[in-house]
């Protein structure tokens, strides 16, 4: 044996210091890449990773030594290194601090012996005795056979290319996914099933426990990923998926990167969902991750959706994608009739509400009478957005943000939900001493408390992010609605994603005219899909006589995307929009970066983006003005962006290789210049902008 070696291992390096790729450390003994291992770096020890491309001699000048070696663990395999070298490079981040912020937190605090005592409490998780029954399959339609067919093609070794599963609200995709998955489960390969929202993951858990049962009856055999399990159980899972022990993993954004040494199928469900995009550190998105990965072990990748991102539409109409369509509901049960209701109608009557119109009032009665449920769909949370002085024009703004605080009646706080500054609602206008101050626009909370005054017989429930906040409330709530003890449930976009209301024969969508004229080109997109998740939890029973229907109150009656809802034709929503998109030369037509600043004065920030413009020297890349944020201040933090755009997604990223290095000199080199700039980012394939 000669010498120490030396060794590549990717360590979270801060930013600043300019260390993007892995480091150089001296080792003993020869370490495999991926092997898990404690390096010192300044004056701390963090855990890293031995990259491939290692080995050798150490060379002359002192290398610091490799501080410790999780020799007890299997290292991390050659595709999950590929993975994370892919996504580091496309997203624009180092690849230490990308594979520190996608292990287990607790692997950061663990020694090797204490690791190694984890390893062994996971091996002795006895095998449970119960026996648990042989699941019932539910009989497939012909389109759902014809989808698992495709699947299980693939699986068995046919021509790859990424499914995206096209089904309306109700169709019965969840079962398209259990068939292949089972088909990828009995060719002994292990499968990755994502979801968009904590919530949704205990309900499909629920789903594929049932099914699978008897074909996994060992512990640990299907795991969920997710932030909101504890460290231990989020380490736990981890470490059953990369031993192989955990033959099913179903999770969020986060378990794109979980190490599964047998991945055979990965399903992303709601492909669609903004939430696959993770919005601060490195900004990746888990479902074209999930795409590049299935490509890169060439296995199965289904991408499911009623109303699919446009993105993956267009790779459907040019052939990139094969498309599976579910065209008809499971049971039978009909999609709801919608109904467009022209605001512009209405006689004008002072102090009417624009929120809940007589006429909607007399359609809620009617489904209350009949014992049907009705779902009150509104896309916003708080009592209501402002506060108002009919005098002066005063308006709860936030004086830390440029955003407004929004009045929340049950401690009768004015809140900013940005940064979160809150105080007590002032008795009168504190600009001109009215005592008039009267709420404007309309919030969750106000419209419970006015459907409760319209209709004192039924039970109302709220069900938004302020409504859930403690551990538990959600479940319990939709529990409630489950089992029939709620006529009218009111709430933001979180009710209308997933959920399985078997109940509810009527959904009405109020004020939804907004999104229409949103600075964002993606807020009509995000709309329709929206409106279209509300009206699928109607009428999912075949049960009931009379039809379910869908209300969307509008002053806009005419507007293509409704008119396109009216048909439920998401297909005739998705061809205008992408003539629009092609027209105005907007993604998938072009591909995005944004550069964020975030510094403590407007000027700092924009000197900031107007030095990195100067440093953008390709003609094949357009760099716009820079421009204020959505909302501007945070927290006294002023944000503004500026936007990248490439026809090619290839220059786009030649480019950013190029230009995020000179950016990381910049604040380095003129560092007092730009002391006021806190934090910058890039941010590949923007969803906000």
């Amino acid at each position: 044996m000669g010498g120490p070696m030396t060794v590549h291992v990717a360590v979270d390096a801060p930013q600043h210091s300019g260390l993007s790729g892995p480091l150089d450390y001296a080792s003993e003994q020869a370490l495999a890449s991926g092997t898990l291992v404690r390096v010192p770096l300044g004056k701390r020890e963090l855990l890293g990773v031995v990259w491939p491309g290692g080995g050798g001699a150490a060379p002359d000048v002192a290398l610091r030594p490799v501080a410790a070696v999780f020799d007890a663990l299997a290292p991390l395999g050659a595709d999950w290194c590929r993975l994370l070298d892919f996504a580091a490079g496309y997203y624009q981040r180092s690849v230490g601090e990308l594979a520190s912020s996608v292990l287990p937190p607790q692997l950061r605090e663990l020694s090797p012996e204490q690791l190694a005592a984890r390893l062994r409490k996971l091996e002795r998780k006895a095998a449970r005795a119960a026996d648990p029954p042989e699941p019932l399959r539910p009989e497939l339609a012909p389109e759902q056979a014809g989808a698992v067919a495709a699947i299980q093609g693939q699986i068995a070794g046919g021509a790859l290319k990424p499914l995206l599963l096209f089904g309306v609200t109700g169709s019965g995709k969840t079962e398209v996914y259990l068939r292949a998955a089972e088909a990828a489960l009995a060719a002994g390969r292990q499968v990755l099933v994502l979801v968009p929202e904590i919530n949704l993951t205990p309900q499909l858990e629920a789903r594929f426990t049932e099914r699978f049962a008897a074909l996994l009856p060992e512990p640990l055999a299907i795991v969920s990923l997710h932030s909101a399990l504890t460290p231990a159980q989020r380490l736990q899972n981890w470490l059953a998926a990369h031993l192989g022990r955990a033959r099913l993993v179903l999770g969020t954004r986060l378990a794109v990167f979980a190490s599964l040494p047998g991945l055979g199928l990965i399903v992303v469900d709601e492909e669609h969902d903004p939430s696959y995009k993770q919005q601060d550190g490195a900004r990746y998105s888990a479902r074209d991750l999930a795409v590049w990965r299935a490509h890169d072990l060439k296995i199965p990748v289904v991408l499911g959706s009623a109303t699919p991102s446009l993105e993956s539409w267009q790779h459907a109409e040019s052939g990139r994608y094969e498309r599976l369509t579910l065209a008809t509901r499971i049971g039978g049960g009909a999609l709801p009739k919608v109904r467009l209701f022209d605001m512009k109608a209405l006689p004008p009557s002072p102090g009417a509400t624009t929120a809940l119109t007589a006429p909607l009032l007399a359609a809620l009665k009617e489904r209350l009478e009949r014992g049907e449920q009705s779902l009150v769909f509104l896309n916003r949370r708080g009592y209501a957005p402002v506060l108002h002085c009919g005098e002066c024009q005063w308006k709860s703004d936030c004086p830390h943000c440029s955003a407004w605080r929004v009045f929340h009646k049950r401690d009768r706080t004015l809140r900013c939900h940005h940064c979160g500054f809150t105080e007590r609602v002032p008795r009168a206008c504190p600009n001109c001493g009215n005592h008039d101050i009267a709420p404007i626009g309309r919030g969750t909370e106000r419209l419970e408390e006015q459907l409760a005054e319209a209709l004192p017989d039924a039970r109302v429930l709220r069900i938004d992010a302020d409504s859930t906040r403690r551990k538990g409330e959600l479940e319990a709530q939709l529990q409630a609605v489950h089992d029939g003890e709620v006529d009218i449930l009111v709430g933001t976009q979180m009710i209308t994603k997933g959920h399985d209301f078997r109940r509810i024969r009527f959904v009405a969508a109020v004020n939804p005219d907004g999104a229409l004229f949103s600075s964002d080109f993606r807020a009509p997109e995000r709309l329709f899909a929206l409106l279209m998740q509300a009206g699928g939890r109607a009428g999912r029973d075949a049960a009931g006589e009379g039809q379910s229907e869908m209300w969307v109150q509008t002053w806009h009656r005419d507007h293509a995307l409704y008119q396109a809802l009216a048909q439920h034709d998401y297909a005739r929503f998705a061809s205008n929009q992408l003539a629009e998109r092609r027209s105005a030369g907007l993604p998938p037509f072009s591909h995005l970066a944004l550069l964020r600043a975030e510094a403590r004065t407007v000027e700092a920030a924009k000197a900031f983006l107007d030095a990195a413009a100067a440093l953008a020297r390709d003609d094949g890349v357009l760099v716009y003005p820079p421009v204020p944020h959505a909302v501007a201040r945070v927290a006294d933090v002023e944000r503004m962006q500026m936007l990248v755009e490439a026809t090619q997604r290839a220059r786009l990223q030649a480019f950013l290789r190029g230009w995020v290095p000179e950016l990381l000199a910049l604040k380095r080199e003129r560092s007092s210049e730009f002391r006021a700039v806190l934090r910058w980012a890039v941010d590949v394939d923007p969803l906000a902008i």
